[in-house]
């Protein structure tokens, strides 16, 4: 049975309600915390206490190392840095959903050789989608969105991707559990990064200033969008299939910009509303052409 229940439906949107309004969360820690500390609090909390509770998931430690370094100091050591002044929130949450084709592109070139090297009519077509907004970002940028963020931006979404490729390759492993125990490998390279690019005195000043809006955005970041997204996420899609729950997902950019507009005041002109246009139209094209064409 592929209908989900109310509950069940309202517990999806629940967690991309958090993983969409996480930037806007993000955005209030960095007012206080340098980037690269406030990336290294969050995975030092998303690892302790929960490893006191939780066993490793039975997938090789460097599965878990790689994920950690790539998900922790590559998608979002890249993401702090470009929200600090490179991007505002909401083009960030929608950027950044290019992981998808990132994804794609990975699973492509790691078959290459294969009948399943090349993209389909529907993928390409989507990609093209994706990348016209992309574009009608790239000409505006100016102000909150720079040239550089969006380049930022797209390298945590190519990490991104690059993690879901490495956690792909154990499929059965409990994906809390992975979550969990590779960010002790992010923490170090997080602190040491730090302490090298950001250095002593700006982290004893963030420490100090921060008050108890900033410690609790950190933890929205580490127990909601990390732990609480991930158990659910994976919760729902180990009870349905997955052509259910993953459109879902197609709503963070739409609570990531909303959540922007509405708590910062990001103005939403006409080009922004068009390139979101065009890189979710990208996505959904992506996730439910498909299904739509079998039906």
């Amino acid at each position: 049975m592929n209908a989900l229940p109310l509950r069940h439906a309202a517990l999806a949107i629940a967690v991309v309600a958090v993983w969409g309004t996480n930037f806007v969360v993000i955005k209030v820690a960095l007012g206080v915390l340098p980037p690269l500390l406030l990336a290294a609090l969050r995975f030092a909390l998303a690892w302790l206490p929960a490893a006191l509770f939780i066993r490793p998931p039975a997938v090789p430690w460097r599965n878990l190392a790689i994920y950690g370094l790539l998900i922790g100091v590559g998608q979002f050591g890249l993401l702090y840095f470009a929200m600090t002044r490179f991007i505002s929130p909401g083009l960030a949450s929608l950027v950044v959903q290019t992981q998808v084709f990132f994804t794609i592109g990975l699973a492509m070139f790691a078959a290459r050789g294969t009948r399943t090297e090349r993209p389909t009519r529907l993928q390409t077509i989507a990609l093209v989608l994706a990348t016209a907004g992309i574009g009608v970002i790239a000409i505006n940028t100016g102000g909150m969105t720079t040239p550089l963020g969006l380049v930022l931006i797209l390298g945590a979404a190519l990490s991104w991707a690059g993690g879901n490729f490495v956690a792909r390759l154990t499929p059965r492993a409990d994906m809390l559990a992975y979550v969990v125990w590779s960010s002790v490998f992010a923490v170090p390279v997080l602190a040491a990064a730090s302490l090298a690019f950001e250095g002593p005195q700006a982290i004893v000043q963030g420490l100090r200033a921060a008050d108890a809006a900033t410690w609790a955005a950190v933890a929205w970041q580490s127990v909601g969008n990390a732990l609480f997204g991930f158990a659910a996420w994976g919760w729902l899609l180990a009870r349905y299939p997955a052509a259910t729950i993953v459109p879902m997902a197609l709503l963070v950019p739409v609570f990531g910009m909303t959540s922007s507009a509405l708590w910062l005041g990001e103005p939403m002109p006409p080009w922004k509303l068009t390139a979101a246009a065009l890189v979710m139209g990208g996505l959904a094209l992506n996730v439910l052409g498909p299904r739509l064409l079998r039906r």
